[in-house]
């Protein structure tokens, strides 16, 4: 390129250390991105910045995403290319932004981890030997009973849920919004063993069903911890989180009863295409089976 263009973007690299006030690693991402669009540049034999074209830009993205360069990664390039093309034109130096209206490929969406019932059962049926780990089996009883967000748990308070109904209120959804929930049997009897040892701990200072021994309500990265430990010491090799649970629960509840609309209130998604990532694990099961049984689908061995 010419050498004009190469003053253009230290005009434009120092813009953002100087007068946007950019870290040293924001400066040097946005330089590595438009060297990348730079030696695209050169390959074509296109002398500067302003002689680019949509179609330009549109290649050089598809030339990276070809080479492995994820969405997101795509999604920061483009973005760097955006921000140069709008120095270059607040200061005459262009007269379009030929990357403006270009948007990265869209990533491949990852199906949730979930485990099996199996698993479930073997998580939850194994017993307790100390008052923690009595707490500790409620929160995981709850968690895939009523498919709560970690963060619900946490903010449940004892008067959320009415164990003779079977049923707890979420005040604290996500976007405020609050919802009704069942909760299962096995749940309702793991709560009130918890609420017995709970009642003999006499420093608890709030109304919060979960909490330490010392009587404060449990930490969200306390929790994440107690699960981890609670699978090690249970022999689950799969690294288990809070929200494997919801998974589970979404996953088991659509499997038996096809309802999605049910499922999707009951996670409390405003949006059912959140809840729709379920039907294809579904179908992920459903198509193992139909290849491991099917009598033309089997594969030879």
């Amino acid at each position: 390129m010419s050498p004009a263009a190469g003053d253009m973007l230290s005009g434009f690299l120092d813009q953002l250390k100087y007068e946007k006030r950019a870290s040293l690693h924001t400066v040097a991402n946005y330089r590595r991105d438009i060297e990348g669009l730079a030696r695209y540049c050169q390959e074509k034999e296109i002398l500067n910045w302003s002689d680019l074209k949509q179609n330009d830009i549109r290649a050089h993205i598809a030339a990276r995403h070809r080479k492995g360069m994820g969405s997101k990664s795509l999604q920061r390039e483009l973005s760097a290319i955006r921000s140069f093309y709008t120095f270059m034109l607040k200061n005459g130096l262009t007269e379009s932004n030929p990357a403006q209206h270009i948007k990265a490929p869209k990533q491949a969406r990852k199906l949730p981890k979930v485990l099996d019932v199996d698993q479930i059962n073997g998580l939850l049926e194994a017993g307790t030997s100390s008052p923690l780990e009595i707490r500790d089996l409620a929160m995981f009883e709850l968690f895939y009973s009523s498919g709560l967000r970690l963060s619900e748990l946490r903010a449940l308070n004892v008067n959320d849920l009415d164990l003779h109904d079977r049923s707890l209120i979420v005040l604290s959804g996500k976007g405020d919004k609050s919802r009704v929930l069942p909760i299962g049997s096995k749940a309702v009897q793991a709560i009130n063993n918890w609420l017995q040892e709970r009642a003999k701990n006499t420093t608890i200072a709030d109304n919060a069903l979960f909490v330490t021994s010392k009587g404060k309500r449990l930490a969200q990265r306390s929790i994440e911890l107690r699960l981890e430990q609670w699978c090690k010491k249970k022999g689950l090799q799969e690294h288990v989180h809070p929200h494997m649970l919801r998974h589970s629960f979404a996953s088991h509840l659509l499997e038996s009863s096809q309802d999605l609309r049910a499922v999707q209130e009951l996670l409390g998604h405003s949006n059912i295409g959140t809840t729709q990532i379920y039907t294809h694990l579904d179908f992920q099961h459903l198509a193992k089976i139909y290849d491991e049984s099917h009598p033309r689908a089997k594969k030879k061995r």
